[in-house]
């Protein structure tokens, strides 16, 4: 935001974005994800590039570490719904922004958080000052492409919502397409996420299906339906034996609809000799990776208490790999939030979609987000290591009521603010970003009702109470 009430900006001059140049731009941002560093699961959060050009797998404890190739091809990146010619719009916040999480902060159980279509409203300029305020969603949840959980999101909220607004839990995963030939895919719902594999690039996509299709008895208790059989491929069309086919990673795209077998696939695969099927390592070493898009144990649905999530099969499969292998440790990797580098991918993002969608300067990225989340161990951990770590921007976490967060608890990470609704988050931060411009007065522009003591502390560089409204965890 300028210094006055109607933000300020540099004009589009002869530069102009089209949309095939925005997703090759796009497709640059995403492609720095190469660089990301995964959960380790050790309480430390971090994001420097790894060391190595190629790929590596240790030798010890059944642990595989990703290392990305410097001259790794881009990867397909979703389609792009930006404006041929962006227009600077006048009435648009320039100097801060929102990201939002989905599940327990906008929907629930399918259904929009009643809050949430009005949360979007004002985003979108009806609101007391009469500003638009640019946002993205970066959540978690997967199991669909990125344009399809778009359309879905737009019927939901009322709104147009685009992939390069975008980011859902495997993402990120486009970037090992080019790195791995045959790969494991598990989770979703029926074949969609071997579609997504397969439309991010990669070659040759195995399910659990295809395996249990190809030998019953690898989950004594599973059955496949008709459709389910019918869908899967066959693997021993191929010629020669299950024990000729080398899966080289394993990817959790989404939820496991079927947590038994799913679970025993992963082990027999992680405790094989070097991914080959069917077969056991003496060392219990030589397994392939294994990637979570996420590390949520719990995420919020319909019911009334939340549900167990794709985090809580990553513990699973590495407290089960431990007592069947002899103590062995198995080392996991995740995606998603709460890594730093999935933070400042967001950013990356957020400067495009301003860029493209508002006409703003897409080198300077905002001076404040509002990141909104329900779930204190992704959500609100991620927001504030991105906060610790940002030097141009103040990351600035808002936790809801309407998701994991139980009301009347102590999270472990601590927001800045505890709001009861999305709709309490939105007007909280523009009613902070006003508070700040609230004294000028002399500029003539749109000014939020404030009392003498209010304005008193906005010209000591504080932020008035009568914004902030002091509460649990609130920080200013």
């Amino acid at each position: 935001m300028s210094s006055s009430l109607t933000p300020q900006r540099p004009g589009m001059h002869a530069r102009q974005i089209s949309s095939s140049s925005f997703a090759e731009e796009f497709n640059a941002a995403r492609s720095k994800l190469g660089e990301l560093i995964l959960d380790d699961d050790d309480g430390e959060l971090d994001s420097d590039p790894p060391s190595s050009p190629s790929l590596s797998a240790s030798g010890t404890e059944g642990t595989c570490s990703p290392v990305l190739s410097d001259n790794t091809p881009p990867s397909p990146v979703s389609p792009i719904t930006a404006p041929l010619t962006p227009i600077t719009d006048p009435d648009v916040a320039d100097n801060f922004a929102f990201a939002f999480d989905i599940d327990g902060v906008l929907i629930r159980g399918g259904r929009p958080i009643p809050e949430a279509v009005e949360a979007m409203k004002v985003l979108n300029g009806e609101n007391e000052f009469g500003i638009k305020v640019p946002y993205i969603f970066l959540t978690n949840g997967g199991g669909k492409f990125e344009n399809e959980r778009c359309k879905d999101l737009s019927q939901q909220l009322e709104i147009e919502v685009s992939p390069g607004q975008f980011i859902c839990g495997h993402t990120p995963m486009r970037e090992f397409a080019h790195q791995y030939g045959t790969v494991l895919v598990v989770g979703g719902e029926g074949e969609t996420c071997r579609a997504v594999a397969e439309g991010y690039g990669f070659r040759d996509v195995i399910t659990p299906g295809d395996i249990l299709k190809a030998n019953a008895a690898t989950a004594p208790f599973r059955r496949l339906t008709e459709s389910e059989r019918s869908a899967s491929r066959d693997l021993l069309a191929r010629g020669g034996s299950l024990s000729d086919i080398v899966i080289e990673a394993i990817f959790v795209f989404a939820d496991s609809r079927d947590w038994a077998s799913d679970l025993q696939i992963i082990l027999d695969i992680a405790q094989s000799q070097g991914g080959r099927l069917e077969t056991r390592s003496a060392t219990f070493t030589e397994g392939p990776p294994i990637y979570f898009s996420h590390n949520d144990v719990l995420w919020s649905s319909a019911h009334e208490h939340a549900r167990l999530g794709m985090g809580a099969l990553r513990k699973i499969v590495e407290t089960v790999f431990e007592d069947t292998s002899g103590g062995r440790k198995l080392k996991t990797h995740a995606f998603g939030k709460p890594q730093v580098s999935t933070f400042e991918f967001a950013t990356r993002l957020l400067q495009q979609w301003r860029a493209a969608q508002h006409g703003l300067a897409e080198s300077e990225p905002p001076a404040t987000v509002y990141f909104v989340g329900d779930t204190p161990e992704s959500d609100i951990r991620g927001t504030n290591a991105m906060n610790e770590k940002s030097r141009h921007t103040e990351w600035y976490s808002l936790l809801v009521k309407t998701g994991v967060y139980q009301a009347g608890t102590e999270p472990k990470y601590k927001p800045r603010k505890l709001v009861d609704t999305v709709l309490d988050a939105v007007n909280h931060g523009i009613r902070r970003e006003m508070a700040k411009l609230g004294s000028c007065k002399k500029t003539g522009g749109r000014l939020l009702p404030l009392d003498d003591a209010a304005m008193k502390a906005i010209a000591e560089g504080r932020t008035p109470n009568s914004v902030t409204k002091a509460g649990p965890f609130s920080d200013p």
